[in-house]
């Protein structure tokens, strides 16, 4: 199983040392040609506009193509912004894949961010979270699993294969969410992950 993780800002290093300690092959993804021959793809945290700045053309459509095919792809915080259906103030989605709506940097300021423990569906308890301005799901449509919610806000979904987070499981050392997204790609559930 190769993973790929989009390389264009963010906690990349972070995702990829996650996906090594579970043994699985990865990819750093900076153009078009570099999503061959992966079978699934993170789209890590950063800043969503400038991700979207620097994907511009060939890379950002392969990217539309890929989620709308049903491809497996996890995005967290930035990631889940790129992969939403709908961001709060855009006219359209800059990815999407996902049938949520988003509301960007939703957590607050940087001066507001924080760690806390969420009870996640199909994962377990006291998963480690960490937020840092984090955006929030503000609409789920019908065929959306909400996984985990903090604060009663949809904080972490799934519909088919597209996984989202709002936090960064990348830097708690909690291999469960990662574990459980390569899980989903093969096709599991994911319970007891």
């Amino acid at each position: 199983m190769r993973v790929g993780v989009l390389a264009l800002q963010g906690a990349v290093r972070e995702h990829v040392l996650a996906l090594d300690a579970l043994g699985v092959e990865t990819r750093i993804v900076k153009t078009e040609a570099s999503l061959d021959g992966l079978d699934g793809l993170v789209l890590p945290g950063g800043e969503s506009t400038a991700m979207t700045l620097l994907a511009e053309g060939g890379l950002l459509d392969a990217l539309r193509c890929l989620s709308h095919a049903g491809f497996p792809m996890f995005g967290t915080c930035a990631g889940m912004i790129l992969l939403a259906d709908q961001v709060e103030g855009r006219a359209g989605p800059i990815v999407g894949g996902i049938d949520i709506s988003v509301a960007r940097n939703a957590s607050g300021r940087q001066v507001h961010s924080f760690e806390t423990q969420l009870d996640v569906r199909e994962i377990g308890s006291e998963v480690p979270a960490v937020f840092i301005r984090a955006p929030y799901i503000t609409r789920v449509g019908p065929k959306v699993d909400v996984l985990a919610r903090c604060d009663d806000v949809a904080v972490m979904a799934r519909q088919g294969k597209i996984l989202v987070a709002s936090f960064h499981p990348e830097l708690t050392g909690d291999a469960r969410v990662h574990r459980y997204f390569v899980n989903m790609m093969d096709g599991h559930s994911g319970k007891g992950a």
